[in-house]
């Protein structure tokens, strides 16, 4: 039998739409008070772009985060937040 290679994406990348968040409408907040540390939002962050640091807290990178909110769906300490951009750049979008 072959041997499988798996290949991880570990920090997110410049693709051909770039720094996705400009065409986010909203942005997800950690209360770092009530996160608990289960690295659930990193995990199931379709984007990749949560960074578990050495105190095993996440770190949101804003410049590739699309919003989807599923880190703070998923989060079991409801320590995410959903913070709605700035309204211009909402009416921009728009237009």
């Amino acid at each position: 039998m072959a041997e499988r290679k798996i290949h991880w994406i570990v920090e997110p990348v410049d693709g051909i739409a770039g720094q996705t968040s400009e065409w986010r409408t909203a942005k997800p907040v950690i209360n770092y008070e009530l996160c608990t540390r289960c690295e659930q939002c990193w995990l199931y962050c379709p984007d990749e772009c949560i960074e578990i640091d050495d105190e095993r807290y996440p770190h949101i990178d804003d410049a590739y985060c699309k919003g989807c909110m599923i880190c703070a769906h998923v989060c079991p300490a409801h320590a995410i937040s959903e913070e709605v951009e700035d309204e211009q750049i909402i009416v921009e979008a728009e237009s």
